[in-house]
């Protein structure tokens, strides 16, 4: 399922919220470099996490997925490896749930994202 695309109307409101975060972010920094870097690092993290979830909850998840799939890859079946498996959302705007993800390798998920045309 292709990720939902903003229309014309919508980007153009979402550009307006970045100018007004953007001018909010450097008022608040009061033309201190570090201090505007730094929290745009904070709004970014956040934002992403609200995404994404945290770094635990995704690693909890996935040690969650690697015992039901008794350690073998949704896709191809075969033995992951201990590391670097991917945590894959079915559905990317649900997020990272125990009945949205799959646990697969990198390989398949590189396929995967290709056969989409993400890549």
């Amino acid at each position: 399922m292709a990720n939902r695309q903003l229309s014309p109307e919508e980007l153009a409101q979402a550009n307006v919220l970045l100018s007004e975060i953007r001018t909010k972010l450097e008022t608040l920094s009061h033309g201190d470099r570090e201090l505007l870097f730094a929290y745009r690092r904070k709004v970014f993290k956040e934002l992403t996490y609200d995404e994404r979830s945290k770094p635990m909850v995704r690693r909890k998840l996935k040690d969650q997925k690697w015992k039901e799939q008794r350690g073998l890859c949704a896709i191809c079946g075969k033995e992951l490896p201990e590391r670097y498996a991917v945590l894959d959302r079915l559905i990317a705007a649900v997020g990272y749930t125990k009945p949205n993800t799959r646990l697969i390798h990198q390989e398949c998920d590189a396929k995967h994202q290709e056969a989409k045309g993400y890549v």
